[in-house]
């Protein structure tokens, strides 16, 4: 890569990147990294919609409400406030980038999901998140000032004198240093640390450990959502059938034909944390790895017209949604908790700000409303629009385009051989089943204790491996070659060490909450205490703590 100096890079490039690099003043010079090659990014597998109030018979107060509920008392008002209120606004620059939102008439057309209290959810059919990535993607081709690179793999966080100041990254065999006046991290979240999860293989949590690692604070990470609905045929991804599909009528059912949810208020469109224990329960008490998603109700016409996606999806798989009920359980699906920020997407860490899934910023709570992420995303990032960059040129590095290209630290073999490629993968695939057993629909205190000072110890290790030493203290001014043989055993070991640096914030996390609330559950803990109505507070090189829930008129960072 041919090395400049940018006023802002942005990592990731799913809805909340895009977003972000659209909002950006138009102004700054702006990079866009991708590590993926082709798009793959989470945002694209979002079948639900994108909750807004556009009807007249809705309210932002009904929204904020329904908000409010189901983050179980941890919902920052501030950003619930901003979230609400700035919706519409998003949706009309949505249908000014062409966003093809299905209608109803002249009307946009609108679904009911579990725990709102009005039909405000838009879709585009059932592959939202694709249609709104498009969308992003063909105003982003536009942008003056932006480059986009895919491939580039961000390794760590450059932080001097307490400001970041750009990241290093391994792109094409080289290993070096960007120098930009902010980053903004858009990486998504961390679903993919479960062994059950709807999320791609790319949502490892390695914007989240980076951010840690270069002193931001992460919030909440107890909180995990687990979709009570994805698809569990052997052999296949668990793909995940949208809660839109019970919003038009599907039911769930076990093999008796008897629902697991009929004693929850609200029944099949109860909040999902609540849906996904009593599924859990189930299972459990039937011995059985799966219940059933009966679509029928819906009707063949209308499932057709809504959710093709769903049934073309299910169809190469070998089933047919419309003559029986599909096996589904729950699974990882969204991080609530995630990188703290405040109104302005900015981390505790001056020039270093967080979009997207991986942002905590205030709206979730314990547990998020359906629907209410992408906007999350677009609303958020939008408020990049009044980023306030250090004055003056981002600061200079000797590194390569700096001056004269500088040389590789070392020749030929510059990184020391570490692990191997299968050995690394095992551990990955060992690591998410224990995050699975340990910290997933139900907890127990018990295992978190054992698991935590294991998971400890299996970082501290990988962190005093040469290769790993090596990488991780390259002067600002080096470069370094990797041979095209190690490259993926080195993008393996830092994807099992970003897995083990987030594994260990999960479980300190739930551990250290000794109550049930939203997402976070423990079975030797089941009720709410009051006390508890605070968020937990991770700081590298500083114990776990907590925060107090901000009320509605409160500095949100504060």
């Amino acid at each position: 890569m041919a090395h400049s100096d940018w006023d802002v890079v942005v990592v990731g490039g799913g809805a909340a990147g895009l977003m972000a690099c659209l909002e950006l003043p138009a102004q700054l010079k702006v990079l866009l990294l991708n590590k993926e090659r082709t798009p793959r990014s989470a945002s694209r597998w979002a079948q639900g919609g994108i909750a807004a109030v556009t009807h007249p018979d809705d309210s932002f107060a009904s929204h904020r409400d329904d908000t409010l509920a189901a983050g179980d008392g941890l919902c920052d008002r501030p950003a619930v406030d901003l979230l609400v209120h700035e919706a519409p606004r998003c949706v009309e620059r949505l249908l000014e980038l062409g966003m093809a939102f299905d209608r109803s008439g002249q009307s946009l057309s609108t679904t009911l999901e579990a725990a709102h209290s009005h039909r405000r959810v838009l879709h585009a059919q059932d592959r939202t998140g694709g249609a709104l990535v498009d969308a992003l993607e063909r105003e982003v081709r536009c942008r003056p000032g932006l480059e986009q690179r895919q491939g580039v793999v961000a390794l760590q966080l450059w932080v001097e004198a307490g400001r970041c100041r750009g990241l290093q990254v391994l792109e094409q065999g080289c290993i070096h240093w960007l120098a930009a006046r902010a980053v903004v991290l858009a990486t998504g979240g961390g679903g993919h640390l479960f062994a059950h999860t709807t999320n791609p293989v790319q949502s490892s949590g390695d914007g989240l450990a980076m951010a840690w690692q270069a002193g931001a604070q992460v919030r909440d990470l107890e909180f995990v959502q687990f979709h009570p609905t994805a698809l569990m045929l052997p052999g296949a991804p668990h793909f995940l059938i949208s809660e839109a599909v019970r919003g038009e009528g599907a039911r769930l059912i076990d093999a008796h034909g008897t629902s697991p949810v009929a004693e929850l208020a609200g029944g099949d469109l109860a909040p999902r944390d609540q849906v996904s224990r009593a599924l859990a329960r189930r299972m459990q008490e039937q011995g059985v790895d799966h219940l059933w998603l009966d679509l029928r109700p819906i009707g063949a016409e209308h499932l057709q017209r809504q959710f093709p996606t769903i049934l073309g999806r299910c169809r190469e798989l070998g089933l047919e949604p419309t003559a029986a009920p599909l096996p589904v359980a729950p699974a990882a699906h969204y991080w609530m908790g995630g990188v703290r920020t405040d109104l302005k997407a900015g981390t505790t860490v001056p020039g270093l700000y967080a979009v997207g899934e991986l942002a905590c910023t205030g709206v979730h709570g314990a547990n998020r409303l359906a629907s209410n992420s992408l906007m999350e995303c677009l609303v958020f990032a939008r408020q990049l629009r009044h980023i306030q960059l250090e004055s003056g040129a981002p600061p200079g590095c000797d590194g390569p385009g700096s001056g004269s290209p500088q040389p590789a630290t070392a020749a030929q073999e510059p990184i020391p051989p570490g692990p191997t490629t299968l050995e690394l993968k095992a551990r990955i695939r060992n690591l998410r089943e224990l995050c699975w057993q340990v910290a997933g629909v139900e907890r127990r205190g018990h295992a978190l204790a054992a698991a935590l000072p294991q998971l400890r110890r299996e970082r501290r290790e990988l962190e005093a491996d040469p290769c790993w030493q090596e990488v991780s203290h390259l002067p600002k001014a080096g470069r370094l070659s990797v041979r095209p043989a190690a490259l993926p055993a080195l993008r393996l070991l830092q994807e099992l060490h970003q897995r083990l640096v987030l594994a260990e914030l999960l479980i300190e996390a739930a551990l250290f909450r000794v109550e049930s609330r939203g997402g976070h559950f423990r079975t030797d803990a089941p009720a709410h205490q009051p006390f508890w109505q605070v968020h937990s507070c991770q700081t590298h090189g500083a114990g776990i703590s907590t925060a107090a829930v901000l009320p509605a008129g409160a500095r949100a960072g504060s």
